[in-house]
């Protein structure tokens, strides 16, 4: 039996696998944010654990038994969020997550300061990841950077509480603009840059690799035999990646997650970091991740179900499971900044076109094109660094709607493929992680593709359609900043 533990941004999901790969159990709980000002998110770390033991404690209380024949746990979790701790482990101040915007001026800072950032971490500086956000804490709160004893990303705190070591995998490192992507370990001198060193960092292990073991007293307050192994684990997307087993070159996936992302698995570093494309190293050793990645994407259906005062499915059943034409109203689905292509923290989202005779469905589906259209922003970027897609596998809560992948399919013009189970990928890969980790097993006898249960190809009519809608998509776009 293996763990899969997802510290997402919305919800904490864990999944109970068995040996033959089968979810036999799963339990969620979800997690507040706060915006204490514009462009500003931030989360308390206690919820996380909370939430996490939370679903734990369900599993004990439902599969006891299952649960207590956990060998191996992997985590996966949000990427690039700054968990600040003093020198005996205790957060000094709530995360800085990676939607948050407030580090715009120390992206150019950091630059400036390090002009080998991009080069070294195939990167562009932006607020979401890591570092900025701690130049950010040594301007505005100086007092709490002196006491910085040691920086995790989140799923690195949740490891930290559940075992007592501070330590990371290097596809959640590479988010975060201190690890040389190449090298796949720690620059001294982004640390620096940062005024940092290698001492306030986590040890690094790769994605599959035993890193720890769970605490004594927790494997015994779940019941279990003996403490399981920990992996190294992954950052969601690449978790994702190993749960759908796109762990070589051509096999494309989107994620529709709170966030969105057209990710692309590569055997080299093929970085386009002036269009904003993110290199990551994958959880699988010797093989990176290529994506452009927008900050909203479910969560734009979630903030249009609240606006209409009712459930997201409720909005998506009138659309039934296949546009007939686009929607004569635009979305631009920058709720919070956007990364790819943009890089606008600033920038915010738009509805154009609206008339007298616009109503809910109108509306609904042209969020649901917006989100398209940015990933169509992602396949460009992508293009421009020598990754075409041909075919892409849908992952994360937005893989339920069929109308919305049917979108895809024509926007993008590849077939868009979605599995059983999709919306719970990353949790799937983490305790693929964890298995390879206790098991030592080939990763490719592990890491398997599942069944699609579904394919949407292209229609050329609306194919046409949507790239003719495409060009005047992108021209409402006006940056802020």
């Amino acid at each position: 039996m293996y763990l899969g533990i997802d510290l997402g941004t919305s919800a904490v999901k864990t999944v109970l696998v068995d040996d033959a790969q089968c979810v036999i159990a799963s339990e969620s709980r979800p997690l507040a944010t706060a915006s204490p000002f514009p462009g500003y998110h931030e989360q308390a770390p206690a919820q996380w654990i909370d939430a996490t033991f939370a679903t734990l404690d369900a599993l004990k209380a439902s599969h006891g038994k299952e649960l207590a024949a956990v060998e191996g746990i992997g985590l996966s979790g949000q990427m690039h969020g700054a968990t600040l701790l003093d020198a005996s482990g205790k957060p000094l101040r709530p995360c800085i997550l990676w939607n948050d915007g407030r580090s715009a001026a120390e992206c150019r800072v950091l630059e400036r300061r390090w002009p080998a950032l991009r080069a070294v971490t195939g990167n562009k500086a932006m607020p979401g990841f890591t570092a900025p956000k701690l130049l950010w804490i040594a301007t505005h709160e100086p007092e709490i950077f002196a006491a910085v004893g040691l920086v995790l990303l989140p799923k690195a705190y949740l490891r930290l509480v559940l075992s007592g070591e501070a330590i990371e995998d290097v596809s959640d490192a590479s988010g975060s603009l201190w690890l040389d992507a190449a090298r796949r370990d720690w620059s001294d001198a982004a640390l620096a840059a940062t005024g940092l060193s290698r001492d306030h960092m986590p040890r690094l292990v790769e994605g599959c690799a035993p890193a720890t073991t769970l605490r004594s007293e927790l494997a015994q307050r779940w019941g279990m035999a003996r403490p399981p192994v920990i992996a190294g684990g992954a950052g969601d997307n690449p978790a994702g990646a190993v749960g759908i087993g796109a762990i070589r070159p051509g096999t494309a996936f989107i994620s529709l997650g709170t966030s969105g992302a057209l990710l692309a698995p590569t055997n080299r570093i093929a970085a386009n970091p002036d269009r904003v494309v993110h290199t990551f190293c994958h959880a699988i050793p010797a093989m990176w991740i290529q994506a452009g990645a927008i900050l909203s994407a479910a969560s734009c259906l979630a903030w249009a179900a609240r606006l209409f005062g009712v459930a997201e499915t409720e909005l998506l059943a009138p659309l039934g499971s296949r546009p007939q034409a686009p929607s004569p109203v635009s979305f631009l689905p920058y709720l919070a900044g956007e990364r790819t292509p943009h890089d606008d923290p600033a920038v915010r989202g738009m509805l154009d076109g609206l008339s007298h005779g616009t109503d809910r469905g109108t509306i609904v589906q042209a969020v649901l094109e917006g989100v398209a259209f940015a990933l169509a922003d992602c396949r460009d970027a992508l293009a421009d660094a020598g990754i075409a897609i041909a075919e892409a596998d849908v992952i994360g809560g937005g893989s339920r709607s069929r109308f919305w992948l049917a979108v895809l399919a024509n926007v993008l013009n590849v077939p868009v493929h979605r599995f059983a189970g999709g919306e719970t990928g990353a949790a799937f890969g983490a305790a693929r992680l964890g298995r390879l980790a206790v098991t030592r097993e080939a990763i490719g006898d592990v890491c398997t593709r599942p069944q699609r249960i579904e394919t949407f190809e292209p229609d050329a009519a609306l194919v046409d359609a949507y790239a003719e809608r495409l060009p005047a998509w992108r021209e409402l776009y006006r940056p802020r900043h």
